[in-house]
């Protein structure tokens, strides 16, 4: 006698095709709303940051300086390099250039329109990331009125 050979074919039906379709479209429905507000929240996190890196340095600016603040047209030198007590600054720190550098780099703008740019100034300008008020030691992003976070919030308040 001879021995049977059985050959079965064992495959996916349609139905079982269409119902995994079908739960792979409602986890993608659920997923990728999550993660584009995750991203809105990280720009948000690097928002506040480097506000606060911003801050810090010229609060420590103006402590090392008499109460003075960073001036607006010599902004990038005066925290980015060594400076003597009337704010002149040099490369190096030697003789009376004993103060600084207060950053590595101006952080660069995380949101909004002019996201990416890292000049600072004392008035909306291109390639201007942050708006800087010499009297006050105010900085905040350069970011139009309209521009503003998930939860309605301008970006230029924060």
């Amino acid at each position: 006698m001879l021995a049977q050979i059985r050959t079965s074919r064992r495959a996916f039906s349609l139905i079982e095709l269409v119902i995994v379709v079908v739960i792979l479209g409602i986890i993608g429905a659920v997923a990728i709303p999550r993660m584009s507000r995750g991203a809105e929240g990280a720009s948000e996190s690097a928002l506040v940051s480097n506000l606060a890196t911003l801050r810090g340095a010229i609060e420590l600016f103006a402590a090392e300086h008499g109460g003075t603040f960073p001036a607006a047209a010599t902004f990038d030198d005066e925290l980015l390099l060594y400076s003597n007590a009337s704010s002149g600054t040099n490369a190096t720190k030697t003789g009376a250039y004993i103060y600084g550098p207060y950053l590595r780099a101006i952080p660069a703008l995380p949101v909004g329109t002019k996201q990416g740019n890292t000049g600072v100034a004392a008035a909306d300008a291109a390639g201007v990331g942050w708006i800087y008020d010499e009297t006050t030691g105010t900085i905040s992003a350069n970011c139009a009125d309209s521009e503003v976070n998930g939860s309605g919030r301008q970006w230029n308040e924060f």
